[in-house]
């Protein structure tokens, strides 16, 4: 709470302070959430790349879908469906588990963060990573969601959203 806001409640009258109090306690018996990108609509997808292009402007400021923490496959060809594959916030993330150097870590609200600097490259996040949503760029480092919802604004038939999911701790 603000200097400005305390301030505030020490002037009101005594009915509206335990109005403040109790308004204070609900809001700190709310749950914490994080965001979580979401294949909402997969039967939806017209892989045009869109998500793509957009994760990969975002992260790292060119165009290429190499360096996209989101990938949009094929599945049965040309005339086959689309599989959206994108780091689902495990609750008990392998990749973190499999990283030897802490450089995938768990955050204490279940989020997974990347640190650059601790990685070796040597892949066993992405031999971990259950969907197959990590991958290695040029500078062979791995490439992971960071839940940031830059590709939901970019895909024209709402096949991704992002969901807001009770944190760990929170």
């Amino acid at each position: 709470m603000q200097e400005s806001q305390v301030a505030g409640v020490a002037d009101l009258e005594p009915d509206k302070k335990s109005e403040v109090a109790k308004a204070e306690v609900t809001n700190s018996q709310k749950p914490k959430l994080r965001r979580r990108l979401k294949v909402a609509h997969p039967e939806r997808c017209i892989g045009c790349l869109g998500c793509m292009f957009a994760c990969s402007r975002i992260r790292t400021g060119t165009v290429s879908l190499q360096n996209s923490a989101i990938k949009v496959l094929t599945q049965g060809g040309i005339e086959g469906d689309y599989r959206v594959v994108v780091c689902r916030g495990c609750d008990d993330p392998p990749c973190a588990r499999a990283c030897p150097t802490g450089a995938m870590e768990k955050r204490p609200n279940g989020s997974v963060v990347f640190h650059k600097d601790r990685c070796i490259g040597c892949g066993s996040c992405e031999k971990a990573c259950l969907v197959g949503a990590i991958s290695f760029g040029k500078e062979k480092k791995p490439i992971k969601c960071i839940h940031c919802g830059a590709c939901v604004d970019f895909c024209p038939h709402d096949v991704l959203t992002m969901e807001e999911i009770p944190a760990e701790g929170g």
